[in-house]
């Protein structure tokens, strides 16, 4: 570790030491609109997925005040694209973490951009004063739970139960419903060995069946709905991660494949979930960008800003 004024020191992220103090860290300092940075199942959702590129994680540095868990910078996908979480009361830090990020972290075809979220007006000052320009924005919404959100499961379809889902079958909703299936082709012989490229059946199935068979330390698989068709097809799927800490219902992902879009699966499977973490406390649950969500009464939420130097 390298000693810093004020009890404050380092440490290069170590993935096998180090996820559950992250995630804890996350949890401490959770901002329902990312106000101190990303909830804490976007990181783990991340690194433990096989369309994620692990190598670059020993960039990732942590910050401490003693023992505790002050400020992280991380990359996430691509590798260029740069995060930080800052806990509150340590604004004092922003220009070392800048510093840090701009010297150590990828730069490939100078892609790096920093991914900051309305809240992080500090960050979002420091960027600014060195020369950053906001080159983009987006918004996800968000449900409130004090709101309602009922919408029935169309005729002809049903919910999986858990002890029955099919990782082959799951691993082929997600490749078509993530629109796979048009630009690399069909989901055909994914249990031969991965053939290198960025994505293809190999690494999907893989992904699914490690989902199943070794989720990830924080992942709560048992909350994930899955709608098949009367044959047995899974039309739609939508994960979820519930963090009872931060009442959050964190859904992630959410797909339905394109013949069965537009018959209100994706907004039955929410549906689906709210009633379920409702009961468990859940006071909110994070969406998507797509005009989809505000339709069905989620609001407005998280804003992602990204700065690049031009």
């Amino acid at each position: 570790m390298e000693e810093y004024n004020r009890n404050i020191k380092t440490k290069q992220f170590q993935i096998l030491t180090d996820i559950n103090l992250i995630w804890d860290f996350m949890v401490e300092i959770y901002g329902r609109n990312f106000s101190n940075g990303v909830a804490a199942p976007f990181y783990e959702y991340a690194i433990t997925s096989t369309w994620m590129d692990i190598s670059y994680q020993y960039l990732n540095r942590i910050w401490f005040d003693g023992d505790k868990v002050v400020a992280f910078v991380f990359t996430e996908s691509p590798v260029t694209n740069i995060f930080f979480n800052l806990r509150p009361g340590y604004e004092e830090l922003v220009e070392e973490l800048l510093d840090y990020a701009e010297e150590y972290m990828p730069n490939f075809h100078k892609q790096k951009q920093f991914i900051l979220f309305k809240g992080q007006e500090s960050l979002i000052d420091a960027v600014a004063k060195r020369g950053y320009c906001k080159v983009y924005e987006e918004h996800d919404f968000i449900f409130d739970f004090q709101n309602e959100l009922s919408y029935q499961l169309p005729e002809g379809f049903h919910f999986v139960k858990e002890s029955e889902v099919d990782p082959v079958k799951l691993a082929r909703c997600c490749w078509k419903g993530f629109d796979h299936e048009q630009d690399k082709g069909p989901f055909e012989n994914w249990e031969e060995a991965d053939c290198g490229t960025n994505w293809n059946p190999q690494k999907g199935y893989n992904g699914v069946r490690k989902g199943v068979m070794c989720p990830a330390p924080h992942a709560t698989p048992q909350f994930d709905i899955i709608i098949a068709n009367e044959e047995g097809e899974y039309a739609c799927y939508s994960g979820m991660w519930w963090v009872k800490e931060n009442n959050l219902a964190y859904m992630e992902p959410l797909c339905t494949i394109p013949e069965y879009r537009n018959r209100g699966l994706a907004a039955s499977a929410l549906s689906k979930h709210y009633e379920r973490m409702k009961k468990l406390g859940a006071t909110h649950m994070t969406g998507g960008g797509n005009e989809f969500y505000k339709k069905i009464g989620y609001s407005d939420g998280i804003v992602w800003t990204h700065w690049k130097k031009i």
